[in-house]
């Protein structure tokens, strides 16, 4: 069974690799060595090195307090989630599936080898409470792929304990600086191994690049009378220049964060699903809006794709917010409103769908149709399926689409009002609540380009949102309340308090249909596009 520690460190190098002395650190009352210990570790990766460019690290390792399988992962400069399995010879298949959004079907081999020699010093407070492990490290690594090569150096290596103050690792580093300690060049060991252990050195390429598109051997998913390809120029910087460039700019950091939270929504991290839900809508709204800028025969496969897998993770999602909404309400009921085991039937009602929808969504993320969407939106990325439109200033591209997708929005939005209140009107404003989330993530892919008028657009369209989408809960509320009430019927059971919840959640649904008119009047004025 893996375990997962957040990892908060600092590395450091000198010419003679001494340590200073730590005691000056405030807060350090003594440094106490605990020996030295020889560890034996052996990175994976595959042959392109997708973890590497991820920031990823995978390695076995023996020797030391945590012999084992260890996985980490970056979180922010030095810290980093690091996730152990128990020693085997074989890859555990829990940590193989953390890492499946960035492998998929490529193998895992061994990359590099590490041999050290860990000098390890306490560095404890007046109350003998550790505050940080420091060791000096004395590294042979060896290249085990090509041609091979070796490389020694030695480091200073800083973990704060757990539950340490991060602030602390400022003044051990105060302290090194003045003892002419610098921090290190490399993020990590493996870094600095693939980097020395190489006579010519290989760039792993980012995932989603040129480069790594054609190690990865994915073609772009064009239709057989695709749209020519327009180049994009970005400056050398990275930022955009054309309407071309920020729209690949927002549809690359979706796809980012639809790798990234793999591994979350797997270990069942809370809002995890939330989020990749959110990357999945953008991306299939941003290639839905902007076709102008991207043909739509190209990207219509992957459109497609993303509708299948928002759909399937808003099956978790759905189930996650109805349960909220529902205990919240039932906590705010006075005792006498609630009558029979409501609060044990909910929790159980909500255990069960979550643990069936989760078990689902983890099949899904394993499945070949979501592998081949990750490699089908690398391939749209390294190739793009540009129009002439691409290459214009973005100013009046984006602001049409925007403007387009409003319009849209606005006859839904009219149409619904016209409608009296029922199952029609709340279909229809459901529809209206998906055009907004379109409108709003086409004007987030436009910040960038218009600054604030599409920043006024966004915070129209969240608050539009938000209005519609406690309507459309109130309507899901409302069919999973009538759900409950006749199991508990069955079971012999009050259904008073169901019926309670369920007048609660007709009232707000009321509410919300009352607001509705002058809060569209206000945003349909306003609207800057």
């Amino acid at each position: 069974m893996a375990d997962t520690k957040r990892e908060i460190e600092r590395k450091y190098e000198s010419d003679d690799a001494a340590l200073p002395d730590l005691t000056r650190v405030p807060g350090v009352a003594s440094v106490r060595g605990r020996g030295v210990t020889h560890l034996d570790a052996t990175y994976h990766d595959t042959a392109d090195q997708r973890l590497a460019a991820a920031s990823v690290t995978l390695r076995r390792r023996t020797g030391g307090a945590d012999a084992g399988w260890h996985l980490k992962f970056p979180v922010a400069p030095g810290v980093r989630d690091e996730i152990r399995a128990p020693l085997s010879d074989t890859l555990p298949d829990e940590l193989a599936a953390l890492v499946r959004s960035r492998v998929r079907d490529r193998e895992l081999r061994p990359v590099v080898r590490l041999r050290s020699d860990r000098d390890v010093r306490h560095l404890l407070d007046e109350q003998d409470r550790l505050l940080a492990e420091v060791s000096v490290d004395t590294v042979h690594a060896e290249r085990l792929t090509g041609e091979g090569g070796e490389a020694r150096w030695t480091e200073i290596e800083v973990e704060l304990a757990d539950d340490g103050d991060p602030a602390f690792l400022d003044q051990v580093e105060k302290r090194m600086r003045k003892a002419g300690v610098r921090p290190s060049s490399s993020s990590s060991k493996l870094a600095r191994a693939l980097a020395e252990t190489e006579t010519q050195i290989e760039t792993a390429p980012a995932p989603g690049s040129s480069a790594h598109e054609a190690a990865a051997g994915t073609k772009p998913a064009t239709a057989p009378e695709a749209a020519p390809r327009h180049k994009h120029r970005p400056r050398p910087d990275g930022t955009p220049v054309t309407a071309g460039d920020h729209v690949l700019a927002y549809l690359r950091a979706q796809r980012d964060a639809l790798v990234e939270l793999d591994p979350a929504v797997r270990q069942d991290v809370p809002d995890a699903v939330h989020r990749m839900r959110v990357a999945t809508r953008r991306l299939r709204s941003t290639v839905r809006s902007f076709r102008s800028v991207l043909d739509r025969a190209a990207t219509g496969p992957a459109a497609a794709d993303l509708k299948w897998l928002a759909a399937e993770l808003g099956k978790d999602r759905d189930q996650e917010v109805l349960a909220e909404r529902l205990t919240q309400a039932l906590g705010r009921l006075p005792d006498d409103q609630v009558t029979g085991p409501v609060a044990e039937r909910l929790a159980a009602w909500s255990e069960a769908r979550h643990k069936g929808a989760h078990h689902e969504l983890v099949a899904i993320l394993d499945s070949r149709r979501h592998l081949s969407l990750l490699d089908t939106l690398d391939a749209l990325l390294a190739d793009p399926p540009l129009r002439k439109k691409a290459a214009a200033r973005p100013d009046k591209v984006l602001a049409k689409a925007v403007a387009k997708d409003f319009g849209k929005l606005a006859r839904l939005v009219e149409h619904a009002l016209e409608l009296p209140p029922g199952p029609e009107r709340d279909t229809a404003l459901h529809e209206a609540r998906k055009k907004t989330k379109r409108t709003r993530y086409a004007a987030e892919a436009a910040v960038p380009a218009l600054g604030e008028p599409a920043e006024e657009a966004v915070r129209d369209m969240k608050s539009l949102q938000g209005l519609l989408g406690d309507h459309q809960d109130s309507v899901m509320a409302r069919r999973t309340l009538r759900e409950l009430a006749a199991v508990a019927h069955a079971a012999g059971e009050s259904d008073f308090t169901y019926g309670v919840l369920y007048a609660g959640e007709a009232h707000r649904a009321r509410a919300a249909e009352e607001a509705l008119p002058e809060a569209w009047s206000s945003i349909s004025r306003a609207f800057p596009f």
